[in-house]
């Protein structure tokens, strides 16, 4: 056990308690509040949260897996879904901020109907789940290295902290901390890297020491399996309820779109990172657990004991950070897509309630479900897929095809989600394909058919529910256009 990685990781830990207990003490006032941060989060922040959120223990375990194992240029097929998506993104990024709900179910309601509302919130909080769980195993993977404790309790002191902060702050507390941690991540990383290199391995030594499969495009991979580690990321991104939710969060259009600039930049500089980073572990370590590459370059490799727990705090963030948006957003699931759908005049006061007792209780579900998958790399693939396939086509759709109806959505979610579970669970994985080369295949298939085949759906929006403020207006033209298919990605 090292006393100042230790006390690093504790210190960073308590000081997100307290910044999220003192967000949420005075910030939120309502369920908006909780969920959306007021609709009052600048440009920067938003940055910070949408980084953070979105590179966690996939990533920095799960990711650094994937790339000791395959090599660096599999590892940037393996990443570049993410960038390639947030392009995608930019040109609805200010749309979504008009349509100003709490989830994407709600979103798909305007465009596809009841039902669809109903059966994508179950498809989403089963992929949060099993994103959430893998962030608590890495948290378990990095209090073992420091403290010698088992992983096993590592992960549960993990998931108390993310449940916890998930519950007392909402989006405030996220969005804050998120931002404060994105900061750690690229100091940290960026630093541990710079000194590796120019004390500890010279970056040729560490390029002379990969194996000849590493310096090809699929590693030891086909081209179908490299294809299926690239989509889930790709799909995820695209449709990600927490990008939504952020963007949706900014404090108008114009902020939503240009945070997805920043978050382009920023998450390709920390994807680099994390390929150079692992490989330089692999000059390090030749036979080490692949998901620990990064965690034992920190830990053991040569580092100063400051660096080595930035890069260990920084590891921690991206756990904290990401586990606990997915265990908000679902918890806005439960809430919003089930409880209010049930009793539609119920109290905002309760709504807020039930978000908090939804948070804990995912939390508990998130815990066990990680005791049926063994390496944070193959449940990420599942969750991954999970949401990917069964949610991206009919998301996607909503927005850039309009003859896109509520029945066509219905099957491509139900579809993918089942696809994805035979396929995983069922099958166990045939060839070693992921999931998602079956799943997302049929999930489209299944959109287009289906809506080609029966009459199109059009909402009604209820203007009455809104105000006569000249936004709301613009909100509520938008929404007529989003639910005929007018809108077309303009």
């Amino acid at each position: 056990m090292n006393t100042i990685l230790l006390i690093t990781i504790i210190g960073y830990i308590l000081l997100m308690i307290v910044a999220g207990t003192m967000i949420g003490k005075n910030k939120i006032n309502n369920t908006e509040d909780y969920m959306l941060a007021g609709r009052s989060l600048p440009n920067i922040v938003l940055v910070g949260t949408l980084l953070a959120t979105f590179v966690g223990s996939g990533t920095v375990i799960g990711g650094a897996s994937f790339i000791y194992q395959q090599g660096p240029l599999a590892g940037i097929i393996y990443f570049a879904g993410v960038p390639i998506g947030i392009v995608i993104l930019y040109f609805i990024a200010g749309k979504t901020w008009l349509i100003s709900k709490y989830t994407i179910p709600q979103i798909l309601e305007i465009k596809y109907g009841k039902l669809t509302r109903t059966i994508s919130s179950i498809f989403i909080i089963l992929a949060y789940i099993g994103i959430a769980s893998y962030q608590f195993t890495g948290g378990g993977y990095i209090l073992n290295l420091t403290t010698g404790i088992s992983v096993q309790a590592g992960t549960i002191i993990t998931a108390f902290i993310v449940i916890f902060l998930a519950t007392i702050g909402g989006m405030f507390s996220v969005a804050y901390t998120d931002f404060i941690s994105s900061l750690l991540i690229l100091a940290g990383f960026l630093l541990g890297f710079f000194y590796l290199v120019t004390n500890v391995v010279s970056f040729d030594t560490i390029i002379a020491s990969l194996p000849e499969s590493h310096f090809t495009w699929t590693g030891n991979l086909t081209v179908p399996q490299i294809i299926g580690y690239f989509l889930p990321l790709f799909l995820l991104v695209l449709a990600d309820q927490n990008m939504y939710q952020r963007l949706a969060s900014a404090k108008d259009a114009n902020t939503a779109r240009r945070s997805t600039i920043g978050f382009f930049f920023s998450s390709i500089a920390v994807f680099g990172l994390v390929i150079l980073l692992t490989i330089g572990s692999f000059a390090l370590f030749s036979d080490i657990k692949p998901d620990t590459a990064i965690l034992q370059l920190a830990y053991n490799g040569g580092l100063p004991v400051i660096v080595g727990a930035l890069i260990l705090t920084a590891s921690v963030s991206f756990l904290i950070t990401t586990g606990n948006s997915f265990l908000l957003s679902a918890a806005g699931n439960i809430t919003y897509d089930i409880v209010q759908r049930v009793k539609p005049d119920i109290s905002d006061k309760s709504l807020l309630k039930i978000n908090r007792y939804s948070v804990f209780a995912l939390g508990g579900i998130a815990y066990i479900l990680g005791a049926f998958f063994p390496d944070v790399l193959s449940i990420q693939m599942y969750s991954y897929t999970m949401y990917g396939a069964a949610l991206t086509p009919a998301i996607l759709a909503s927005f850039l095809w309009k003859r896109a109806n509520g029945p066509g959505a219905l099957a491509s979610i139900v579809i993918g989600g089942l696809a994805t579970l035979v396929w995983e669970l069922v099958l166990q994985k045939p060839y070693g394909w992921n999931s998602v080369l079956i799943a997302l295949p049929l999930s489209i298939i299944a959109l287009i058919v289906v809506s080609l085949l029966t009459p199109k759906y059009t909402a009604q929006i209820e203007e009455d529910q809104y105000g006569k403020d000249k936004e709301e207006k613009e909100n509520v033209e938008f929404k007529s256009e989003y639910a005929s298919g007018v809108y077309e990605g303009k």
